[in-house]
């Protein structure tokens, strides 16, 4: 029987990296199951929905002759390795019998298994481009967007960031775009070497979450992406996912570029005021009114509840007076995910797309649709 050892803040680490990938409510029992394998002195921990695969590799010790290995239920294998005492944890397995053996100081556990064999390979790619970003620049980009991703199932290709190479008249950027139709993020990053010409890919909801949390722990990501797959190293984890088949829209049409009125304002004082006041507007349209005129005024109103209003200063403003209501829910997310500090609000007129911007950066807007009040 082979057997094993591996230290416990190596293994949990690993372990708590792959943990959301493993779908515990699937029909499919061996998707609730991390495959364990080893080979030439190294332990790879791998586990899959079939749409994405991670996989994580430490170093091990014991009896490294034996190829292959074998599958354990991800939860119970989490949950016991955290409240192992630290140090060595041996593993062993029987494949003859369907068990494996979990032991560390005088804690044993056995836990049933299946074949390796049966788990399923996610397949191999032929990666067109391949390169190096920042972790801190491609977390800022699923970070900044991914708030603005659909959930419909009905518009598949909302559901996840636009990724692709743009140029903007300053230089290549990286660019992550995602909306919902009622709102739009876009966020730029320097464009890394090798990713010029990239076509544009649509990276789905569950990697780019488990990207954005992976980065942190890394400072560089080596990014390869094929027509039908993108795969992102972390040092030792790797995770690989199926990407969307289909076409984002063209959302530089959504991007408003005439507009007549220009004005900035401070975010965190307006994002208070817009949530003082949607505390009586209606639950089913969630509308507020903003008034750009002297002050911005900020106004809900319910016929049940009553009415709100309050103002914040304008610190610059080009046009006339102007009125446009917003959903009150989808402002809030707009300037949570803009900077503190100044933002641009610009706009046409009160029935057309608005974009925020920071005052002083380029390489992030958000645009938002208007609601009738």
């Amino acid at each position: 029987m082979p057997t094993i050892s591996a230290r416990k803040s190596d293994l949990s680490g690993a372990l708590t990296r792959l943990s959301r990938i493993v779908d515990k409510r699937n029909t499919i029992p061996i998707l609730s199951n991390f495959l364990l394998t080893v080979d030439q002195g190294k332990l790879t921990v791998t586990a899959t929905d079939l749409g994405i695969e991670a996989r994580a590799t430490i170093d091990c010790s014991g009896d490294l002759t034996t190829h292959g290995g074998f599958t354990v239920p991800g939860g119970p294998l989490s949950d016991i390795v955290r409240k192992l005492p630290d140090g060595d944890i041996s593993l062993s397995w029987d494949g003859d019998k369907g068990r494996a053996t979990v032991k560390a100081g005088r804690s044993r556990f056995e836990l049933m298994t299946l074949p390796a064999d049966d788990f399923p390979e996610f397949g191999k790619s032929e990666f067109q481009h391949s390169f190096t970003v920042q972790a801190e620049a491609l977390a800022t980009i699923f970070d900044s967007t991914a708030f603005a991703m659909s959930s419909e199932e009905t518009r598949y290709y909302l559901n996840g960031v636009y990724l692709h190479t743009a140029d903007r008249g300053d230089g290549a950027k990286l660019r992550g775009v995602a909306t919902d139709g009622h709102r739009l993020s876009s966020r730029d990053v320097p464009c890394p070497d090798g990713a010029s010409g990239m076509s544009g890919v649509i990276v789905p909801r569950k990697c780019v979450g488990e990207a954005a949390r992976l980065a942190k722990d890394v400072k560089e990501i080596v990014v390869d992406v094929s027509p039908a797959k993108i795969r992102l190293t972390f040092g030792s984890t790797t995770l690989t996912s199926k990407l969307i088949d289909g076409s984002f829209p063209d959302y530089q049409r959504v991007i408003p570029t005439a507009n007549k009125l220009r004005a900035v304002v401070d975010n965190e004082a307006l994002a208070a005021a817009a949530d003082r006041v949607s505390l009586v507007s209606s639950e089913k349209g969630r509308a507020v009114k903003l008034s750009f005129g002297e002050t911005l005024r900020i106004e809900a109103t319910d016929p049940e509840r009553g009415s709100a209003a309050d103002e914040v200063d304008l610190e610059e403003a080009t046009a006339s007076q102007v009125e446009i209501g917003f959903n009150a829910r989808y402002l809030a997310d707009t300037l949570a995910n803009l900077p503190k500090g100044k933002v641009s609000i610009s706009l046409s007129d009160g029935s057309s797309p608005t974009l925020f911007q920071p005052a002083d950066d380029a390489d992030s807007l958000l645009v938002l649709m208007p609601m009738r009040v």
